[in-house]
């Protein structure tokens, strides 16, 4: 029986234009409150992102933002994991020193931090994951921990730069979620290591879990559910690693897989 529906957000619930069908959505709403079915969105996202995306009903919600480092339920976070203030600033000078052409994102308690001096449209990127921004002339201005550190790269050289921070792979935890994407978290923090406080918070086991992803950040997801779904424009990585495949994002495969499960389910 399925107690907990996992989902990522972009490639994955979301289709390309960043949304979701919000008529077919009401449907699966009802159905997962009628069997009891927690809903929790796990995504690189800012949780309060999440928040403006699904409106009141995020109210009731698990949401495993920030790359899931924080856990957020009825307004309050209940979990969370921090990188140091030193050792943030170290990787986002590494990060600097590899490439003045990409974006970071410093994400703290209190919002994304990024670059004043960035393009236009790569702040309009930013801002459709982070709902609280603030601009800064130098990263040093940041005081506080780092919930994580995302890098957007317009030329698609993340998964090169990932190979460059191996200096820091024993500090953190470092995943190009695609070649255009890397996210930064505590080391051993991960989607997978979250969602296994979660089930336990929960009481809830991977045998009554479904799960979906698409990307190279999904893998470890896809480890905490018997019921792991691949839409069909994941990377292959985690088509293997699913134990199912189902539509695309752009076929609202995340809704109509958690309708047909649950129609079956007494």
């Amino acid at each position: 029986m399925i107690k907990l529906v996992l989902t990522d957000m972009d490639g994955t619930f979301l289709n390309n234009s960043g949304d979701f069908n919000r008529e077919l959505y009401k449907d699966v709403k009802i159905i997962m409150e009628e069997k009891g079915v927690v809903f929790a969105p796990v995504t690189g996202k800012q949780c309060e992102r999440v928040e403006e995306l699904f409106g009141d009903d995020a109210k009731g919600y698990w949401i495993l933002g920030d790359s899931a480092t924080r856990i957020k339920h009825n307004g309050k976070f209940v979990y969370e994991s921090l990188l140091s203030n030193k050792l943030g600033l170290e990787m986002i000078r590494l990060l600097e020193k590899i490439s003045l052409e990409h974006t970071i994102i410093a994400c703290t308690r209190n919002g994304a931090v990024i670059k004043d001096n960035i393009p236009q449209e790569e702040a309009a990127i930013v801002r459709r994951s982070y709902a609280q921004v603030r601009q800064v002339s130098d990263f040093n201005e940041v005081t506080e921990d780092f919930v994580k550190i995302t890098v957007h790269d317009p030329a698609h050289r993340c998964f090169e730069t990932r190979e460059k921070l191996s200096c820091l792979f024993e500090s953190a935890y470092i995943v190009a979620s695609e070649s255009a994407w890397i996210d930064i978290a505590n080391a051993n923090v991960h989607k997978g290591t979250t969602v296994a406080y979660l089930q336990q918070l929960l009481n809830v086991t991977p045998e009554e879990t479904m799960a979906f992803g698409d990307g190279y950040n999904d893998i470890e997801l896809m480890e905490r559910a018997v019921y792991s779904f691949a839409v069909r424009n994941a990377v292959p990585e985690l088509k293997e690693a699913a134990n199912f495949i189902t539509r695309s994002n752009e076929e609202d495969a995340v809704m109509k897989t958690i309708m047909q499960i649950l129609s079956l389910q007494k």
